[in-house]
């Protein structure tokens, strides 16, 4: 038995000791700091969506420590890089839990990762907010998962309602990512939705992560001629998918997630993504003063303009933060009461209330590629 699967089995045994009270996760009374655990793609083929997250994160966790910490304590972030990989995420979390003690959790992006680690969390019962997984089985897991963002059913219908609506289209390709949980929902919730409006669904097309020749999908939906083609995948495949449809000849307008939101789409599918569209979380177009002041103080400390990826993460640590000075005690328990009780909390990316469901209530935006920035389109309410 090699060592990789000794560390493996290992992993997998502690992820099935049930909490049996014996590790604690609330901080001490003379303890100065509040650690709290977050997990992400720092490295691998979607860093960006961890490294922005991250950034929105340590922006808040410093201006919450500038202003005094929570409950007279300091903010102190404990990360781990899952590589991007789902199993990874689950020892992460099993790691931030049973050897760090983190009080609550942060992450992940990915819907797949989420739902590899959010098990854990419950089991051990320790609050985690996932900032922008969108799959509804995310927070199905149990009553310590929580987003603040809003969920597939509600990002497939408005772009299925956008097409129909705004780009009047009528006749549609589909083209998923059949191994990727956040993918295949959001284009099921886009199929029912547009063939309820009257739309009709020309062809369904499959390729998988990682996958870089996608011309024999993209010349079988050249052949039924749709007038719009929806994407729900990762930038990193995208952008490829842009550049070889339009070097099949086709012209149709290419839609998506906010699977979408990297300035790396851009540069890899460089004008072949123009003029595409995609659902987000806010834009920077937003009149919003929240949103204008957030993006002023992250260009000041990073020097780059924030997506959507950094804003969650910015909204998820102050939701988080918000609930920990609301909560009795600073036990997970008494922080996850606090959580489920978000009421119209002011963020970035809109007003967030947890429902019952433990997801955001909230609005989308639709925005348009142009270049490395993408332009405010129009904005979908819940």
């Amino acid at each position: 038995m090699n060592k990789i699967l000794i560390a493996s089995l290992l992993a997998v045994a502690v992820g099935c000791v049930k909490n049996d009270g014996n590790i604690s996760n609330t901080p001490t009374a003379d303890s100065k700091e509040i650690l709290i655990g977050e997990y992400g793609s720092m490295t691998g083929g979607e860093a960006t969506f961890g490294i922005s997250t991250h950034q929105g994160i340590m922006l808040a966790v410093k201006e919450q420590n500038a202003a005094g910490g929570i409950k007279g304590k300091q903010i102190k972030i404990s990360s781990v890089d899952d590589q991007g990989k789902p199993e990874d995420a689950a020892t992460a979390v099993t790691k931030l839990i049973t050897q760090d003690h983190v009080t609550a959790i942060l992450g992940e992006v990915a819907s797949s990762r989420s739902l590899a680690a959010a098990p854990i969390a419950q089991q051990y019962k320790i609050p985690m907010i996932s900032p922008s997984s969108t799959n509804p089985k995310v927070t199905d897991v149990g009553d310590y998962i929580f987003r603040v963002c809003f969920i597939d059913p509600f990002q497939g219908t408005v772009m299925a309602k956008f097409a129909y609506d705004t780009l009047k289209v009528r006749k549609v390709s589909i083209m998923r990512d059949v191994k990727s949980d956040y993918s295949v929902g959001l284009s099921t919730f886009f199929r029912e939705t547009f063939t309820k409006l009257g739309g009709k669904i020309l062809s369904e097309e499959t390729y998988v992560s990682n996958d870089i020749d996608f011309k024999a999908q993209l010349t079988s939906i050249k052949s039924v001629k749709p007038e719009a083609i929806f994407i729900p995948g990762y930038y990193t495949e995208v952008g490829l998918i842009a550049r070889q449809a339009r070097g099949l000849g086709i012209k149709a307008p290419l839609m998506g997630g906010d699977g979408w939101d990297s300035t790396k789409l851009y540069e890899i599918g460089k004008e072949s993504v123009l003029g595409s569209y995609f659902s987000n979380h806010y834009t920077t177009d937003s009149k919003d003063p929240t949103a204008h002041d957030f993006m002023d103080r992250f260009k000041k400390e990073y020097a780059v303009i924030p997506d959507g990826l950094s804003a969650m993460g910015y909204d998820a640590a102050k939701v988080l933060f918000d609930s920990l000075n609301r909560a009795k005690t600073l036990n997970p328990s008494d922080v996850r009461d606090a959580i489920a009780s978000t009421k119209n909390f002011n963020g970035v990316t809109g007003h967030i209330t947890i429902n019952e469901q433990r997801n955001a209530t909230k609005s989308a935006v639709v925005v348009k590629v142009a270049g490395d920035h993408n332009v405010y389109v129009t904005t979908i309410n819940p």
